[in-house]
């Protein structure tokens, strides 16, 4: 079976975030850095598809875990983490959003998918929102998984 295209690399998480060009995904990356290790109490690790000379594509994930599905597919991801990607920076989910609805409506100006959060401009996005939302949903990975914090 074949492995996940995205896996850890050997990058550190400054370096990869100052190579980010869009400078608004890169202020707010940067302004999510020391957010998250508080926020989980792991250290970033950079994961990325290969980079291919390409830093900026990556995803900063903390923690990590192993998954199963029924089909047999199986591989490792990170607990949580965010990406300065050029639309928006993406935030990660993992447990899903659904559950927490009545959080999104006071986080401010997003939009999101299944497990994941779009945000354009972090400093109208309320931080306290954002971190029960990573908080909780870390626990809900912890509970859930055989994890690890690197």
């Amino acid at each position: 079976m074949a492995e996940n295209i995205t896996q850890p690399v050997e990058l550190d998480a400054d370096t990869f975030l100052q190579s980010v060009e869009h400078k608004r995904r890169r202020e707010d990356a940067l302004a999510l850095l020391p957010l998250f290790k508080d926020w989980t109490g792991m250290q970033p690790v950079v994961w990325a598809n290969g980079l291919a000379g390409k830093p900026s594509s990556g995803i900063l994930g903390f923690g990590h875990y192993h998954y199963k599905y029924k089909s047999g597919r199986e591989g490792d991801w990170f607990l949580t983490g965010f990406s300065p990607r050029k639309q928006n920076l993406a935030v990660y989910i993992m447990p899903r959003l659904s559950p927490y609805e009545d959080l999104l409506e006071k986080l401010g100006p997003h939009k999101h998918s299944v497990s994941c959060l779009y945000l354009t401009n972090l400093a109208k996005n309320d931080l306290n929102i954002l971190e029960k939302l990573v908080r909780s949903s870390l626990e809900i990975m912890k509970e859930t998984y055989d994890w690890r914090t690197s």
